[in-house]
C-alpha cells in the first residue's frame, strides 16, 4: 500500500487544533510531528487546510440489497467518501431484511466487493428472531437494531415479552428508533377525519408523528435498558422534551444509554414543509423550530452524544407522490452531512474541535470501534483534509447519491472536502475518486 505524507495541516483533534505532518503507511497513521523529512509516495500539501479524523456515521440507509434502484452500496460509499465520511454502519430493513446471521453476512460480502467506505451493518430484531439475534458476534457487527415504532420496512417490534427478552439477553449495545405506534395510529385517524384520507397535508406529518410518540416510545426504552443494564442507545432524537431523558454528568465512556442527533433535525424545521413538502418527511419528523434550537443545545451540553444523517434515499418521482400516505419517509444527507456542521461553525454555534467530537470521536466511543476515530499514531488512517476557504452550492449535478437528488439543493455550504483516507487509501481528491481499494469491515473493541 502507498505510504502518504501530509504536510503543514492543521490537525482537529481530541478538543485542540495544531500544525502538524502526518505520514501514513501501510493504512495506518504512522507518525505524527512537526516538519517530517520522511520519504512517502504520495506528499499532500495542506497549507491552510484542516485535517479531521474521518465522520463516522452511525445510522445511514443504503438500500442494498432488494431495493437497489434508490441506492446501493456501490455508489452511496462513495457520495460518503466525498463528503468526508469514510466510516458507515447501515441498517437492517432492506429486502430481505437482515433478521439472521446468513443474511447479515451476505451484505458484508456485497460490500467488501463494492464499498469504497468502511463498514459494519446491524443485525435486525424482529417478534420472533431472539435465537439469530444471540448468535451475533459483538466485535465483528456494530449493534442491534430494533424498530420500536414502524418506519420503512416491516420490522416493528411491539411485543413487550420479546422486547424484555431482548433487552435481558442482548450480548451487545442495541440501537432503537423510538415511536409509539398506538400513539401514531391514532393521530393518524384524527387526520384522516380532519382531511379526508387523500388530502392530508404534508405539514400534518409532525402532529400525527408526534412529540408525544416519540417521549413514550424512548422512555420504554430507557426504563428497559435501565432495568436490565443494557447498552441503549437511542437514535434521531427529534424533540425537546426528549432531552430531559438523558444524563450530562458523565463522560461518554461511563454512560450505558446514548442519543443521536442528525443533521435534519438541526437544519430543518416543520416551517419549511411548505416549500420542501415530502423532501424533508422523514421517521421521526421534523418538527417546529423550537425543537431544532433545543437539540442544538443538548449536543452542546453533551445530553445529545452523536451527529448522524439517517440518510435514506427514495427517487425522486416516489417524493413527489399525490398524497401524504404515498410519499415514503427519508432523506438523502450523508454527502453533505459534515458541509451542514461546517455551516453551523461558520455561523458561530459549535466549535471545528466539537464537531469533530460528535462527528468522528464519540461514534467511535459510543460503539468501541477498534482503532477510528481518532488522529493517533497506530490508529487506522480515516483522514479528511477540508478547504474552510472554499464554499459549495448544492446542485442536482453535484448530488452523488444514486437517487440523484438533495433536500440542500440550492443552499451554499462552506468548507470543501479536498481529500479523503479510507483506511490508508486516498480514495478521493479533488474531485476524482481511487476506487482501486475498497473500504475495510470495521471491528469493534468488545
Amino acid at each position: 500500500m502507498n505510504s502518504i505524507l501530509i504536510k503543514n495541516a492543521q490537525l482537529v483533534n481530541e478538543g485542540q487544533i495544531q500544525a502538524a505532518d502526518v505520514l501514513v503507511k501501510d493504512g495506518y497513521i504512522h507518525t505524527i510531528g512537526q516538519n517530517l523529512n520522511a520519504i512517502a509516495d504520495t506528499v499532500i500539501d495542506a497549507k491552510g487546510q484542516y485535517l479531521l479524523p474521518g465522520v463516522i456515521d452511525d445510522q445511514v440507509h443504503f438500500r442494498d440489497p432488494g431495493l437497489t434502484y434508490k441506492a446501493d452500496l456501490y455508489s452511496e460509499p462513495r457520495a460518503a467518501v466525498a463528503g468526508g465520511v469514510t466510516t458507515f454502519m447501515e441498517m437492517p430493513n432492506t429486502v430481505p431484511n437482515a433478521t439472521t446471521q446468513e443474511l447479515l453476512q451476505e451484505k458484508y460480502d456485497t460490500a467488501a466487493q463494492k464499498s469504497l467506505a468502511n463498514y459494519s451493518f446491524f443485525m435486525g430484531g424482529t417478534n420472533d428472531n431472539l435465537e439469530e439475534i444471540l448468535k451475533t458476534d459483538p466485535r465483528t457487527v456494530c449493534g442491534i437494531k430494533l424498530f420500536m415504532g414502524s418506519s420503512t420496512g416491516n420490522m416493528l417490534v411491539d411485543n413487550v415479552q420479546t422486547l424484555e427478552e431482548i433487552f435481558r439477553k442482548s450480548p451487545m449495545l442495541i440501537a432503537t428508533h423510538c415511536e409509539d405506534e398506538a400513539t401514531i395510529r391514532a393521530n393518524m385517524q384524527r387526520a384522516i377525519e380532519q382531511y379526508g384520507e387523500e388530502n392530508i397535508p404534508v405539514s400534518a406529518h409532525p402532529v400525527i408523528r408526534s412529540v408525544e410518540a416519540c417521549y413514550k416510545s424512548s422512555s420504554m426504552a430507557i426504563e428497559l435498558a435501565k432495568k436490565h443494564n443494557t447498552r441503549l442507545h437511542i437514535l434521531h432524537i427529534s424533540t425537546e422534551e426528549e432531552l430531559a431523558l438523558f444524563r450530562n454528568d458523565i463522560p461518554l465512556e461511563q454512560k450505558r444509554i446514548t442519543a443521536e442527533v442528525c443533521v435534519h433535525h438541526l437544519w430543518f424545521d416543520a416551517a419549511q414543509y411548505e416549500t420542501l413538502g415530502a423532501q424533508i418527511k422523514c421517521n421521526p419528523a421534523i418538527k417546529e423550530a423550537r425543537h431544532k434550537q433545543a437539540l442544538f443545545q443538548g449536543l452542546l451540553d453533551n445530553k445529545l452524544d452523536i451527529i448522524a444523517t439517517d440518510h435514506a434515499p427514495h427517487t425522486w418521482e416516489e417524493k413527489q407522490s399525490a398524497t401524504y400516505k404515498g410519499a415514503p419517509s427519508g432523506l438523502p444527507l450523508v454527502q453533505h452531512s459534515l458541509q451542514v456542521m461546517l455551516a453551523f461553525y461558520k455561523q458561530g454555534k459549535i466549535s471545528l474541535e466539537r464537531v469533530v467530537e460528535k462527528m468522528s470521536h464519540a461514534p467511535a466511543i459510543c460503539f468501541q470501534v477498534e482503532k477510528r476515530g481518532f488522529i493517533r499514531e497506530g490508529y487506522w488512517a480515516d483522514l479528511v483534509l477540508v478547504d474552510l476557504e472554499q464554499s459549495h452550492t448544492v446542485t442536482r449535478e453535484s448530488v452523488l447519491y444514486k437517487c440523484g437528488w438533495s433536500p440542500l439543493e440550492g443552499e451554499t455550504l462552506p468548507g470543501v472536502v479536498t481529500h479523503t483516507i479510507v483506511s490508508g487509501h486516498l480514495a478521493y481528491q479533488n474531485g476524482q475518486f481511487d476506487e482501486s481499494k475498497k473500504g475495510e469491515r470495521v471491528l469493534f473493541s468488545r
